[in-house]
């Protein structure tokens, strides 16, 4: 099965050769690879781009670096760095691309996994000297992936983030009914491979030794981490707080009552900081919408697929209630909005007057569970299993009235019905309307 990634290949065709290093990100296994060497390079074919100028190098592929053995002989391709990580010689990179390409055609270079390359900032930045050259890169580094890009490449570089398959995307592959194909999708995620596996039990397999072997590891290798079981326990902790209010000092207090275990919130700190690099989570942050200012803590955490952190739980805790709301942070992700948790800070009338016979009013706290903006646009989402009660309505809409501007206010909820507004403006939508439907977010009406 090929999933055609359309939103991520219309991403890197937007950027095509604007002068910049076009940086896929994502986890491992998300798909990044797939996109660039087979979706993008199908696409750069199919406009009538010459093979010969499309030039592929995986830098973990030992017969792609062995092609570099015949270059400065004397000098070592793989440079090792210890028994688990080496670095693929940058001085015979650089001989291997000039005896490939001359300087009067245009090349595409596809270059994966460019962490692994011998100071790869300096030779990324060295290519877009040649203004024919259009680069192309992935990585699961880090230092590589984080923030630090944007001054490691001094404004150079123009990322494009891919996640695991959207319930929209997991649809083409499988033959079944949303409803079928969710009960699913809730269970095992979106990581494209899982979503091809006939069984359930080869699935849950894959997930699991995913998170060990690979996730745990990379960051471990990575970060000199020594305190590996303490990292493991943090990811079990992440895992089973998805959708709450979290932040260091809190993931340090379970520690110590779930866990008999002493650990700083510095530290605690850092890991949830690792998970984040690696794109294993998403931190959304709080962000106060009358008072329009970001709050530092708590945030919320998020997994980027949720049969990762269904895995590391080993399928024990199957909320949908909460997975029904990482679905969709990740949705809102995925058609490219910032997204943050909303908070507001209200007064509102209570039963008691005080002696003058005048009405109490208290100070509370609401929630509005994402605030979703792009450009000039921005919308507000509360995720609800169900509606089934004029009392559930009114809790789900609640902090939505309190905002007082005309972008568009949604709950999303498993309805069945079609799209409705209330008199206040709030619409009600449908769950697999929203996920299937990219004209919801656009438009006034369904």
């Amino acid at each position: 099965m090929e999933y055609s990634r359309e939103i991520y290949v219309n991403r890197l065709i937007a950027r095509k050769e604007n002068g910049l290093i076009k940086v896929i990100t994502g986890a491992r296994r998300s798909g990044k690879s797939y996109l660039m060497n087979e979706l993008f390079f199908k696409h750069l074919l199919n406009t009538g781009i010459p093979s010969k100028n499309i030039i592929k190098f995986a830098f973990d592929s030992d017969e792609d670096i062995d092609l570099l053995d015949a270059y400065f002989p004397e000098e070592p391709t793989r440079i090792v760095i210890n028994p688990d990580v080496f670095y693929v010689n940058a001085k015979k990179f650089r001989a291997y691309m000039k005896d490939r390409t001359n300087d009067a055609e245009k090349y595409y270079l596809l270059l994966d996994e460019v962490q692994l390359l011998d100071n790869f900032v300096g030779t990324l930045n060295g290519l877009l000297r040649h203004t024919n050259y259009d680069v192309y890169v992935t990585g699961s580094n880090s230092k590589f992936l984080s923030s630090d890009i944007a001054t490691e490449f001094k404004g150079r570089g123009s990322v494009v983030h891919v996640l695991p398959l959207a319930f929209s995307e997991y649809m083409q592959g499988a033959d079944l009914s949303p409803e079928k194909a969710w009960r699913e999708y809730v269970v095992t995620g979106g990581i494209p491979l899982v979503a091809q596996m006939k069984s359930e039990e080869e699935k849950a397999s894959y997930l699991k030794g995913l998170c060990e072997e690979t996730y745990l590891k990379d960051i471990i290798t990575h970060n000199k981490i020594k305190k590996k079981v303490e990292l493991g326990d943090t990811f079990d902790i992440l895992a089973s707080m998805i959708g709450s209010p979290v932040n260091a000092r809190k993931i340090t207090d379970t520690f110590r009552s779930v866990l008999d275990k002493s650990i700083t919130a510095d530290t605690i700190g850092d890991y949830v900081d690792y998970f984040q690099d690696a794109f294993v989570v998403s931190k959304a942050k709080k962000y106060n919408i009358k008072g329009r200012k970001y709050i530092g803590s708590p945030f919320k955490i998020y997994f980027e697929d949720i049969g990762v952190r269904n895995a590391r739980l080993n399928f024990r805790q199957i909320e949908e209630t909460h997975i029904m709301e990482n679905i969709l942070y990740n949705e809102l992700r995925f058609r490219g909005f910032n997204v943050d948790v909303g908070e507001l800070n209200v007064s509102e009338k209570t039963d008691r007057v005080d002696v003058n016979g005048k009405a109490i009013y208290a100070q509370k706290s609401l929630e509005v569970d994402f605030v979703a903006s792009k450009g000039s646009q921005k919308i507000y989402i509360q995720s609800a299993l169900s509606m089934e009660s004029p009392e559930k309505q009114a809790q789900e809409k609640r902090s939505l009235y309190y905002i007082n501007d005309s972008f568009k206010k949604i709950v999303v909820a498993k309805t069945g019905l079609n799209p409705t507004y209330d008199d206040d403006g709030v619409m009600t939508v449908d769950l697999f309307d929203f996920l299937l439907s990219d004209k919801i977010l656009e438009t006034e009406a369904f």
